[in-house]
C-alpha cells in the first residue's frame, strides 16, 4: 500500500503543486522565525563578548526585585567606587575601573545632519590609551584628549562621513557642542548599527556623573587580570581571581567578584528575553498562513480522492481494508508535507539571509549566524506533515469508507447535506456575538455587571478573543450552508448580463458546497484580520485628531525624533525665549517609579500646571487638575486608578531608588488624552529622580493673543535648530505625524498578512484547475454544442469571482464587527472615536474580483488547450 500511495504521490504531483506553495510559505515563516531568532541571539552574544569583556566584575552583592520587569536579569545594590582603588592593589589584578559611558547623544554627519540609526543607540564610552577597551583597536589617529575631541569607532565614521582632523558637532543631553575626530577605532564585533563615540575617559565621567543620582556609587567595577600578559582569561582564571578579589573585599562594602562569564551570560540572557517577542510574533502569522494553506490541501485531496473512487474501489475489492486505503492517501499527504517543509525550509532561510543583507545596506549589519539548527528542521519537517495530514484527514477518511460497489457506480459522488454544520456554525456565531456583546458591557459597566467580582475583574480581551474564534470558526462551519443562497444572490448579476455563462457559473458552485467554502474560507481569514486592522489604525487616526482639533490648545508641539529620544533642558529655555511665545509645557519622564510598593503599568509624567490650562483641558473630571498640581498632589487617568484601586484624597506611597514620599490623589480624569499617566508637579517629581535623570518627551508650546503664527514658528525652528533633532509641528502637522506613525505600524502588519491573502489566492487558482481536471468532459461537451472560447472564460472568471467576494463579504463583516468592537473595548485608553475606512473596504471588495478575474486565467487556458473530441471521449 504505501507503493500504491508513493505512485499516486507522483502521478498527482502536478496537482500538488498550490499545496506545496503553501506549505512552503508557511513553514518558510516558521524557519524565518527560528533563523531570525537564532542571528539576534547570536548577535547579542557578539556584541557582550566585546562590549562587557572585563575578567571579572565587582557588582553588588544583594538582588532587588523588579516585579515590573519582564527580564530575567536581577539588578543588584549600587557600590561605592572607592573600592577600585583597593581591587586594583591586589595580586593578579592588572587593572580596575569604572567604565563611564553616556547615552542620548546625537553625531551630526559631515552633510550637517543628525547620524540617523534604524532603533540603535548613539553611545560614548570613555576610552584611552591608559584605560584602553580591550576589543577595539586604534586604527587612526589618536583617542580623544578633553572634551573638545572625540574618537569614532569606524561604522560611525562611515555613517558620519567623517575622518580624523574634521569638525562637527556632538549634541550632549545638556546642549550642543563642537568637537575634533581625533582618531578612528575599530571593534572585535558588529555593534548592530549602535554609534560608539570614544570620548576622553575625564569627560565621560564628568558627563556620566551630570546625570547619576549619586556619582559616588556604580553598578560594576570592571577588573582586567595580569595572568595572561593581558589577554582575556578562561574560566578557572576568572574563578580563581573573583576569589582572591572576593577574600579581600570588606564585610561593610556590600559587593561580590563574579566572573566576567557570569556577567555576559546573564546579560546576553536578559537582552534575548527583551527581544523573545519577535518570534512568537512571526510566528502568529505563519500559524494563519498554515491554516489558510490547510483548506487548500483539504481540497486538492478532496478532489484527488473524489477522480480516484473507482481506483481505491477495486482496491477493496481485492482484498484491501479500510486501513489500508486510508494509508495510501496518507502516503500522499506525508510526501505533499515533506516536499513543501523542504522549500518552506529554504524559503525561510533565504529570507532571513535577505534581511540581513538589507540590515547591512541601511547601516545596521548583523553579523549573527543564521543557518537553521537541526532542531529547526526537524521542527519544520513536523510542521509541514501535521498540516498535510490535518488537510488530508477528511478525504482519507470518505475513501476508506466508501463502499466499494457504490464507489465503483460513482453513486458515492453526492454531497452530505449542510443541515447539520448550518446548525452548529449558527450556535457558534451566536455565541461568539455573545461574547462580543458581554466585552463591551464589561468595558462599560465593569464594576457591577455581575454579582461575582472575578468576573467584573476579568480582562475584556478574553471574551473578546474567545468571541472572536468562535465567530471565525462559526463561519468555517456555516458556510457551506450559504453558498446556494450566496451565489444566486452574487449571480444574479453576471447573469443579466450573462445569461449563458452566469447562470452555469453560479450552478457549478452550488454542485459543490464545501469545496466552494473551503476556498471562500482560506480568503476570510486574511481579509477579516486586514479589515479588523484597518477599523483600528482608521480609529486610531480619528481619535488623536478628535484629541488634537477638540482639545488640544497649544498652537505648536516640539518632539525629539532620531536616535536621542529626549530633549534637552538648554531647548526648553531656548524655545521659551522665542518672540510670541505664551508658555512652554515641558512634559518629563519618570522612570522606575513604585506606588505603595510596587511598579505600575502607567507612565509618571512631572509637568506644570499649564498642562491643563494652556495645553489641554480635560473633560470628565473627579477634583480640580490644575490646583491638584499646584498643591502637589497626583492627577491619576481613570482606568489606572481602577487599577490601583484609588479614590481621590486617597494617600499613596510613591518611591524610587532616591526617596520616598507620601502624595494625595487629588484629580482623577477620564479624558482620553492622559490615558495610564499619572501626573505629578515638579516639586515632589525632583525629591523622587534628581532633575537631569527627568527626560523631557515634548514640549507644548501656546502663543500670546494675536501672534503671528507664521513668525512664531520660524523663531521655534531656529531656536532648536543647534539641537538637530527637534520637530517643531503645528496641529496639523502634528496630526500627520501621529498618523504617518500608524500607518508605518499598519505597513507591517499587512505585508505579513499578505502571505495568507496570497495563500488562499493560490487557493482559488488550485480549486478552479482541479475542477476544470474534473470537469473536463463537461467542458467538451459544452464546446461541442457550440459554446464559445470566450464564453468558458467569462463562466471560470464568474466562479472564481463569485468564490473571492464570498470570502471577502465574510471576512469584512466579521473583521470590521472586531474592529468595533476593539474600540468599544479600549475608549477609555484613547481608542475613543470610531471611524470605519469604508473607501479602503470597498478597494477590498472591488480587489476580490479582480483577484478572481485573474485566478481564472490558468486554469481556463488549461481547460481551453484540451481537444474537443478528447474532452468528451474523457472519463
Amino acid at each position: 500500500m504505501i507503493k500504491i500511495g508513493l505512485r499516486e504521490a507522483r502521478s498527482h504531483f502536478s496537482r500538488f503543486v498550490m499545496s506545496i506553495i503553501a506549505i512552503a510559505l508557511g513553514v518558510g515563516f516558521v524557519v524565518g522565525s527560528f533563523c531570525f531568532r537564532e542571528m539576534l541571539n547570536n548577535q547579542v552574544d557578539q556584541m557582550m563578548a566585546s562590549n562587557m569583556d572585563a575578567d571579572v566584575y565587582v557588582r553588588g552583592d544583594k538582588a532587588v526585585s523588579d516585579d515590573g520587569s519582564s527580564s530575567s536579569q536581577n539588578t543588584y545594590n549600587d557600590i561605592s567606587i572607592s573600592l577600585t582603588d583597593d581591587v586594583s592593589s591586589l595580586s593578579g589584578v592588572k587593572s580596575a575601573k569604572v567604565t563611564y559611558s553616556v547615552s542620548g547623544l546625537v553625531l551630526v554627519g559631515k552633510d550637517g545632519n543628525a547620524v540617523a540609526t534604524v532603533g540603535a543607540p548613539t553611545l560614548g564610552i570613555g576610552i584611552s590609551s591608559a584605560e584602553p577597551w580591550r576589543s577595539a583597536s586604534l586604527t587612526q589617529g589618536s583617542y580623544a584628549s578633553g572634551k573638545d575631541e572625540i574618537a569614532l569607532d569606524s561604522s560611525a565614521a562611515q555613517k558620519a562621513d567623517l575622518k580624523v582632523g574634521d569638525q562637527t558637532t556632538l549634541v550632549y543631553p545638556d546642549g550642543p557642542r563642537t568637537v575634533k575626530v581625533s582618531g578612528i577605532f575599530h571593534t572585535s564585533n558588529s555593534q548592530a548599527g549602535a554609534l560608539i563615540i570614544g570620548l576622553d575617559p575625564t569627560v565621560a565621567k564628568a558627563s556620566s556623573d551630570a546625570l547619576a543620582e549619586d556619582p559616588n556609587v556604580t553598578q560594576y567595577i570592571a577588573v582586567y587580570g595580569s595572568a595572561n600578559g593581558g589577554a582575556a582569561l578562561d574560566a578557572a582564571q576568572q574563578s580563581a581571581l573573583a576569589d582572591t578579589i572576593n577574600n579581600a573585599l570588606p564585610a561593610s562594602s556590600k559587593a561580590r567578584a563574579v566572573t566576567g562569564d557570569t556577567i555576559r551570560d546573564e546579560q546576553s540572557q536578559s537582552v534575548k528575553d527583551s527581544l523573545g517577542f519577535i518570534q512568537p510574533f512571526i510566528l502568529i502569522f505563519a500559524i494563519i498562513a498554515l491554516f489558510v494553506g490547510s483548506f487548500i490541501i483539504a481540497n486538492t485531496f478532496s478532489m484527488i480522492v473524489r477522480e480516484s473512487m473507482r481506483g481505491y474501489a477495486l482496491l477493496r475489492s481485492v482484498g484491501a481494508s479500510p486501513g489500508q486505503v486510508f494509508a495510501t492517501v496518507i502516503v500522499q499527504a506525508i510526501v505533499l508535507g515533506i516536499v513543501g517543509s523542504i522549500a518552506g525550509i529554504g524559503l525561510g532561510w533565504g529570507m532571513v539571509k535577505l534581511i540581513a543583507e538589507g540590515m547591512s545596506q541601511i547601516g545596521s549589519p548583523l553579523t549573527g549566524s543564521s543557518n537553521p539548527t537541526w532542531r529547526d528542521v526537524i521542527i519544520a519537517l513536523l510542521v509541514g506533515v501535521c498540516v498535510s495530514l490535518f488537510g488530508a484527514a477528511l478525504p482519507a477518511k470518505h475513501a476508506s469508507l466508501a463502499p466499494p460497489l457504490q464507489a465503483m457506480n460513482e453513486t458515492v459522488n453526492p454531497e452530505k447535506p449542510t443541515r447539520l454544520r448550518a446548525m452548529l456554525g449558527g450556535i457558534m456565531c451566536i455565541l461568539g456575538i455573545g461574547c462580543w456583546v458581554f466585552t463591551v458591557m464589561l468595558a462599560d459597566n465593569k464594576d457591577g455587571l455581575t454579582p461575582w467580582k472575578a468576573v467584573n475583574d476579568m480582562n475584556s480581551g478574553w471574551p473578546l478573543g474567545v468571541g472572536a474564534a468562535l465567530l471565525v470558526i462559526g463561519f468555517i462551519v456555516l458556510s457551506p450552508a450559504l453558498v446556494t443562497g450566496v451565489s444566486r444572490v452574487l449571480g444574479s448579476l453576471p447573469s443579466v448580463f450573462f445569461p449563458v455563462t452566469g447562470k452555469l457559473a453560479t450552478r457549478n458552485l452550488a454542485r459543490s458546497k464545501r469545496r466552494t467554502a473551503n476556498t471562500a474560507a482560506a480568503l476570510f481569514v486574511g481579509i477579516a484580520i486586514v479589515s479588523c486592522l484597518g477599523v483600528v489604525a482608521s480609529s486610531a487616526k480619528a481619535s488623536v485628531a478628535g484629541i488634537v482639533d477638540n482639545g488640544l490648545k497649544s498652537e505648536f508641539v516640539a518632539m525629539a525624533s532620531g536616535g536621542m529620544g529626549v530633549i534637552p533642558d538648554a531647548a526648553v529655555d531656548a524655545v521659551k525665549g522665542v518672540d510670541g511665545v505664551k508658555s512652554v509645557t515641558a512634559n518629563k519622564l519618570l522612570q522606575h517609579v513604585e506606588y505603595d510598593g510596587k511598579s505600575s503599568t502607567a507612565s509618571t509624567v512631572t509637568t506644570d500646571s499649564s498642562l491643563f490650562t494652556d495645553v489641554f483641558t480635560p473633560a470628565n473630571t473627579e477634583g480640580d487638575p490644575t490646583k491638584a498640581l499646584k498643591n502637589n498632589e497626583m492627577v491619576v487617568a481613570k482606568n489606572t486608578a481602577d487599577d490601583h484601586g484609588w479614590a481621590i484624597g486617597d494617600r499613596i506611597e510613591v518611591s524610587t531608588d532616591l526617596a520616598t514620599v507620601k502624595l494625595t490623589v487629588g484629580a482623577i480624569t477620564s479624558d482620553a488624552t492622559f490615558s495610564s499617566s499619572i501626573i505629578i508637579g515638579h516639586t515632589e517629581a525632583d525629591k523622587l529622580v534628581v532633575p537631569q535623570m527627568q527626560r523631557t518627551t515634548a514640549m507644548y508650546i501656546s502663543t500670546t493673543k494675536g501672534a503671528d503664527l507664521a513668525k512664531v514658528k520660524k523663531g521655534l525652528i531656529a531656536a532648536v535648530k543647534p539641537y538637530y533633532v527637534i520637530s517643531v509641528m503645528d496641529r496639523d502637522e502634528f496630526k500627520s505625524t501621529i498618523s504617518s506613525m500608524v500607518d508605518q505600524i499598519m505597513l507591517i502588519l499587512y505585508a505579513l498578512l499578505a502571505l495568507s491573502i496570497v495563500i488562499a489566492i493560490f487557493g482559488i487558482v488550485n480549486t478552479l484547475a482541479l475542477s476544470v481536471s474534473e470537469r473536463t468532459r463537461e467542458i467538451g461537451l459544452l464546446r461541442a454544442i457550440g459554446t464559445g472560447k470566450g464564453q468558458v472564460r467569462g463562466m471560470l472568471a464568474i466562479e472564481a469571482s463569485m468564490i473571492s467576494v464570498f470570502g471577502t463579504l465574510i471576512g469584512l463583516l466579521v473583521g470590521s464587527a472586531a474592529g468595533v468592537v476593539i474600540q468599544k473595548v479600549y475608549a477609555s485608553q484613547g481608542l475613543e472615536t470610531l471611524s470605519v475606512p469604508w473607501g479602503q473596504l470597498i478597494v477590498f471588495l472591488f480587489m476580490a474580483i479582480l483577484v478572481g478575474v485573474l485566478a481564472s486565467l490558468p486554469p481556463a487556458r488549461r481547460a481551453l488547450k484540451v481537444p474537443v473530441l478528447d474532452a468528451v471521449a474523457s472519463e
